[in-house]
């Protein structure tokens, strides 16, 4: 083996590393939401943990196939590792957050089995990843749905209906933008992504700041403003996907 293949393998194996990262955010979430009991600086560093997890999921799949880690290490498979992080930093910690928040009262957070397995019959779906580089179906984004339920603590039917219809999403094999995968669109939407992180990390810090008082700060202009704000990107994450959507099924049907 040369030294040029050996330190290919090392860089391959620390692009798995840097992926699996986002179990040691996991393990963390999972401690802070164990505690017998939590405060709201526990949900705000959770939240941390979940944007910095997001964050290496958003970039591992770049540095990988810049760094062709399935030619280099091909007894490996980095997509298990990634799904099996993703399982839990996308839906089952969220999850758990929004029923240790208290968001649903006791008698409706059984709810909340039902995107649990929404999202556990879509990661295992063959087809959840298009061959034209869409996630197929309503793609477990429960950390974002966790953190605006937990900021804005709509009315409880809202949130129920919310989270319903997004896990009834799942089943609808609608197209929905897959950032880290080429093309115009997604460079956009990787550079909305960018200041709607920059948004999450103002929130978070503006609550975690030694005078935080309140575990949403709703009253704190600051905190409301960016809240809205940062309300964008899904706005058009979703817009974007079902336009795309209904254009494929359009061009599909028959005349």
């Amino acid at each position: 083996m040369t030294q040029k293949s050996v330190r290919r393998k090392i860089i391959a194996w620390c692009v798995h590393g840097y992926t699996a990262l986002g179990l040691v955010a996991a393990a963390g979430m999972a401690w802070l939401l164990a505690a017998e009991h939590t405060s709201p600086a526990s949900f705000h560093w959770a939240f941390v943990l979940m944007l910095v997890a997001t964050l290496i999921d958003a970039t591992d799949g770049t540095l990988a196939r810049w760094i062709r880690v399935k030619e280099v290490v091909p007894s490996f498979d980095g997509r298990r590792l990634d799904d099996l992080t993703d399982f839990l930093t996308y839906t089952c910690l969220p999850l758990c957050l929004i029923w240790r928040a208290d968001i649903l009262s006791p008698t409706q957070s059984w709810w909340l089995l039902l995107p649990l397995l929404a999202s556990a019959y879509g990661f295992c779906q063959v087809s959840a990843k298009t061959t034209d580089g869409y996630f197929l179906g309503f793609p477990s984004y429960w950390n974002i749905v966790a953190f605006y339920l937990y900021f804005l603590r709509p009315p409880e039917w809202l949130a129920l209906a919310l989270l319903i219809g997004l896990a009834l999403l799942t089943f609808v094999p609608s197209r929905y933008l897959y950032p880290s995968q080429r093309g115009r669109l997604n460079r956009v939407t990787n550079i909305l992504g960018a200041g709607w992180a920059g948004c999450v990390a103002g929130i978070l810090l503006i609550n975690l700041s030694p005078d935080a008082q309140s575990s949403a700060r709703w009253n704190d202009e600051n905190t409301r403003q960016l809240v809205f704000a940062s309300m964008f990107f899904p706005a058009y994450y979703l817009v974007a996907s079902w336009t795309i959507s209904v254009r494929k099924w359009l061009l599909s049907s028959p005349r």
